[in-house]
């Protein structure tokens, strides 16, 4: 243990990055069973490790977040609400469903992606410590095996995703967008035209997925799937938007035009990065934020302070990213207006407020490759 909270590790130790990403396009459908298209980062959640000759997990964070341990039994209770320990207690959990590991780990966690951001740290972390326990117990799984598993282990935190989180940490490849389905899960790499770029900006307010900001989240998806029903439907894949006229509830008749409108808007852009069409893709982004602040309403005041001070920066679109309720916006311009976009945003949303700092809050959104590739020993 002492190893770890010095950062040294014995030669047999193992590094796993897991990348973050942002969702280009496709909020709150995921869930639903429908395509998104999110983007890994370069920015990354760090595991360093080495197995334990006993069934205890021990992780220290150099993120401020401290330390954390316990006995790796058969029925693992969550820790508090919000404490960083559930998603370790997740990954445990989720291992021992499916396997018969015998020895914990100590690790060392760093991180260089903002928390409560929507950029699925808290995914990243999960999936790191799930691959990392499985790598200490000499098991090896295949992204295909991965997503059977992860989705639902991840609930032991209380957040009811689609699973789009997972695909995109695990199965990005560099360059690219990943374009995900669903039902099964399958991955398509969709390349991003070499003149386009993305900033990841954050609205300086943050929400805590796995805490007030939950029961919101839950509540979305809850009425989405009880507006599906309320109309004899069993999928959204070709559910038409005309029908949501027939539903009385306002949230769930609004969760219903989010998500049938948000699905084409995920094919539309996907045609238009095909095909580079960069003002249109930009369009899509933007209705994609209107949808969720008019009718999913899941946006903030200072989401769509932000998104505002994008488009007046000379951003081609803009939308928040995530669950919402705070955290970040993805920015869309092009590469040659990139530096001028993010200069005029620090002078006009972020001024004022000394609590920005660059390196966390406005960052470039370069895309990545996925976890499944960094199993290496530590140099």
């Amino acid at each position: 243990m002492e190893q770890v909270r010095q950062g040294v590790f014995s030669t047999g130790a193992r590094a796993i990055s897991v990348p973050g990403r942002v969702n280009l396009i496709g909020e709150h459908i995921d869930y639903h069973g429908l395509d998104v298209l999110p983007m890994a980062l370069e920015r990354r959640v760090r595991v360093r490790f080495q197995p334990r000759n006993d069934a205890r997990i021990h992780a220290s964070s150099h993120n401020g977040y401290g330390q954390r341990g316990f006995d790796w039994t058969p029925a693992l209770e969550p820790a508090a609400v919000g404490d960083w320990e559930n998603y370790l207690r997740a990954a445990a959990t989720t291992v021992a469903a499916r396997w018969n590991p015998g020895l914990g780990i100590d690790a060392d966690v760093d991180s260089d992606l903002p928390a409560a951001a929507g950029l699925s740290s808290s995914s990243a972390l999960y999936a790191g410590f799930v691959l990392a326990l499985l790598e200490a117990n000499g098991i090896r799984a295949g992204f295909d095996e991965l997503m059977d598993i992860l989705p639902e282990g991840e609930q032991f935190v209380g957040t009811r995703g689609g699973g789009m989180d997972h695909a995109a940490v695990l199965g990005a490849v560099a360059g690219c967008a990943l374009r995900v389905r669903f039902r099964p899960v399958r991955v398509e790499p969709v390349p991003v035209p070499p003149g386009w770029a993305f900033l990841v900006a954050h609205s300086m307010t943050t929400a805590h997925k796995s805490g007030g900001a939950r029961d919101e989240y839950n509540a979305r998806r809850t009425a989405g799937h009880t507006a599906l029903q309320r109309l004899g439907l069993t999928s959204y894949q070709s559910a038409d938007p005309a029908d949501a006229r027939r539903l009385e509830s306002p949230l769930e008749r609004d969760s219903y035009l989010h998500v049938t409108t948000e699905r084409d808007r995920v094919e539309h852009a996907v045609r238009l990065m095909q095909t580079g069409d960069a003002e249109a893709f930009g369009a899509v982004l933007c209705a994609s934020h209107d949808s969720l602040r008019d009718r999913l309403k899941v946006s903030c005041h200072a989401l769509d302070q932000l998104v505002t001070a994008a488009l007046a920066a000379g951003a081609l679109g803009a939308r928040l990213t995530g669950a919402g309720f705070g955290g970040c916006a993805v920015i869309f311009c092009r590469r040659h207006d990139r530096d001028a976009v993010r200069d005029r945003l620090k002078h006009s949303f972020y001024a004022g407020k000394p609590e920005f700092v660059e390196s966390l809050h406005l960052i470039d959104a370069e895309a990545g490759a996925g976890a499944l590739a960094s199993l290496a020993p530590v140099e």
